[in-house]
């Protein structure tokens, strides 16, 4: 992109192509449940729909709403089968650790078999949802816009310091979810709203991890760098959560398991993942707090 000022309209319909380009290429691989394709398919609505939100001001007012709400549709669609299959795998993995009291082979073969159950049970959603005529529309409604852009006349500022701008803007925005987090004292009654708290800093960061990776073709290294430093946040902040729903699903299915002792131990490792992520989330902060960060110069 060298030789000319490159416009932060370009750079971020570009974002959205590619991206857009990513989803069109991923429905047949989702139809066949191919090794990583929903995860990929739900990553690019998570990227396009954080971008029409991030930049929203380079666009003609509401010109991505209908889009930005297909795009959470879709990936509610897939998540709910993407998540079952982490979940599965997570605890498969760790109950084969478990000391031999605990019966490990036994834990592992239940929540594998209760897993792929509950994987199949929600599978054919993701189907119905890639052969609908929402998805089909959603399609055209990408196309339809990178064809006939609506920008706006903000769009035509040099890309540098815009990208900049808002990658500023949105640490600032992840610091107020952290702060909230980290000041939420569990207290009685009040771990749900901590945890609450932990997963809204953790969509913040991964808003801000997803600004820099659209700064990269014009910022470089120093756009790599901050999203280095937010994803590192996002994935601290990601173990606590998938530890915390990995915890409440063991204590849901512990009852009808031959060997509850087991299932006790993983809940309490768990919470304990739980904690240590807590934990580590201000000195992992703490190195993507630098303001000069998202000076990208």
């Amino acid at each position: 992109m060298a030789g000319r000022t490159v416009t932060v309209g370009e750079v971020v319909l570009g974002r959205v192509r590619a991206q857009a380009e990513v989803l069109a290429g991923l429905d047949a691989a989702v139809r066949a449940d191919e090794p990583d394709a929903v995860h990929r398919m739900r990553v690019a609505c998570r990227r396009l729909r954080s971008a029409f939100r991030t930049y929203r001001r380079l666009l003609a007012p509401a010109a991505t709403d209908e889009l930005v709400a297909e795009l959470r549709w879709l990936a509610a669609a897939l998540g709910r089968a993407r998540d079952r299959e982490v979940l599965r795998e997570r605890l498969a993995a760790r109950a084969r650790e478990l000391p031999a009291e605990c019966g490990p082979e036994r834990v592992a073969a239940e929540l594998e078999r209760w897993g792929r159950t509950e994987y199949r049970r929600v599978w054919p959603e993701v189907v119905a949802a890639v052969d609908s005529p929402r998805r089909k529309a959603l399609a055209d409604g990408l196309a339809a816009l990178l064809a006939d852009p609506p920008l706006r006349g903000r769009a035509g500022r040099a890309a540098g310091p815009e990208l900049a701008r808002v990658a500023a803007r949105e640490q600032r925005r992840t610091a107020e979810r952290v702060r909230a987090a980290l000041a939420d004292d569990e207290g009685e009654g009040r771990a749900e709203a901590r945890d609450q708290a932990l997963h809204e800093a953790r969509k913040a960061a991964k808003r801000a991890r997803y600004a820099g990776e659209t700064a990269v073709p014009v910022a470089g290294r120093a756009a790599e760098r901050y999203v280095e430093r937010m994803k590192a946040v996002q994935e601290v902040l990601g173990e606590h959560q998938d530890a915390v729903v990995a915890a409440t699903a063991l204590r849901d299915q512990a009852g009808a398991s031959a060997e509850p002792f087991g299932y006790g131990v993983l809940y309490g490792q768990e919470l304990a993942a739980a904690e240590r992520a807590r934990l580590a989330l201000p000195e992992v902060w703490a190195r993507a707090a630098r303001e000069e960060l998202a000076r990208f110069s």
